[in-house]
């Protein structure tokens, strides 16, 4: 941690509003992002930012200074979605693992696909919330099944089958967008009419 931030931390921890004023424009869109992830709407994001950082400047104290600062707010960030998540949840789906993953052939085809960061952004907005909530647990911020499983008050299997079908959703828009972007041939360049 350089010593601008470990200042500055400081400061926040003697509430000096100034300091909180930096430390907030320092990190604000980094959380935003890593809320934005879990959540359907914008508004839904703006809420569980502004609720994270109730949380990071309430336990400011709590933070260690051996740990990476922008890693201890984007796991109160994550904890504060999920916590939302599961307050808003309507239905509950508790089902076994009935599906297998994707074909080595949807995986291969995944594979040579390139896609930018947004068309991944956008497929995984397109994911259920349910599923899109466990493909980023489990695959961007490396909670494992049983972490999700308590973090959403749900079964191991229900984590598992939830990422398993997200991840063939995922996998089937992509492979949508794939398919969009490749140039079609001209009817009129075929040698053959």
């Amino acid at each position: 941690m350089d010593q601008e931030l470990k200042d500055l931390l400081e400061r926040c921890k003697a509430e000096e509003r100034s300091a909180q004023t930096a430390l907030y424009r320092r990190f604000a869109s980094k959380v935003y992002a890593t809320a934005l992830r879990y959540t359907d709407s914008r508004d839904e994001a703006s809420d569980i930012a502004q609720e994270s950082w109730i949380k990071v400047f309430r336990h400011l104290g709590k933070f260690k200074e051996f740990n990476s600062f922008e890693g201890w707010v984007r796991r109160i960030t994550v904890n504060t979605a999920i916590t939302h998540y599961r307050r808003n949840l309507k239905h509950r789906y508790h089902k076994d693992v009935t599906e297998t993953l994707a074909t080595p052939l949807d995986l291969a085809a995944s594979k040579k696909a390139d896609f930018t960061m947004s068309e991944i952004q956008t497929a995984m907005a397109a994911l259920p919330r349910g599923y899109r909530t466990v493909v980023q647990l489990y695959l961007v911020d490396g909670y494992s099944h049983k972490e999700i499983a308590e973090m959403l008050g749900v079964d191991v299997n229900t984590s598992k089958s939830q990422l398993s079908r997200g991840r063939k959703q995922l996998q089937a828009f992509l492979a949508a967008m794939s398919q969009r972007a490749k140039p079609q041939a001209d009817p009129r360049s075929n040698p053959t009419n």
